[in-house]
């Protein structure tokens, strides 16, 4: 095999290589922990608010618009407990007319910004 095509292999391997770590990462910022993180140190005013719809993946045409599977009872309190952590982000939502007891989800986008799902 010639020398370029040996570079070429090995640059293609760890793009992937950085590919899935940067993948991993993504994964890991909506779990009850990694939302509960973000929240406590969120300072900004990039976030939407939408009512939550009950949405299990199979036929969003039929069961409405889509909305973040649902979270435990014990996770919502601790996305709850985290947006209270953080006065700034407690009140933007308020200034917005969200009553934090209201948040029943929240979910990272890659671009930084949080959508806050409310019953």
């Amino acid at each position: 095999m010639n020398r370029v095509a040996k570079i070429a292999i090995a640059s293609a391997l760890s793009s992937l290589a950085l590919a899935g770590v940067s993948r991993a990462e993504s994964l890991g910022m909506n779990t009850t922990g990694g939302i509960d993180q973000t929240l406590r140190n969120f300072h900004g005013t990039d976030f939407t608010v939408q009512q939550f719809y009950a949405w299990n993946g199979e036929n969003p045409d039929v069961e409405g618009p889509r909305s973040a599977p649902p979270r435990s009872a014990y996770d919502v309190r601790r996305i709850q407990a985290s947006i209270y952590a953080n006065r700034m982000l407690t009140r933007e939502l308020a200034s917005k007319g969200v009553n934090v007891h209201d948040v029943v989800n929240a979910e990272q986008a890659a671009n930084g910004s949080i959508t806050f799902y409310t019953s």
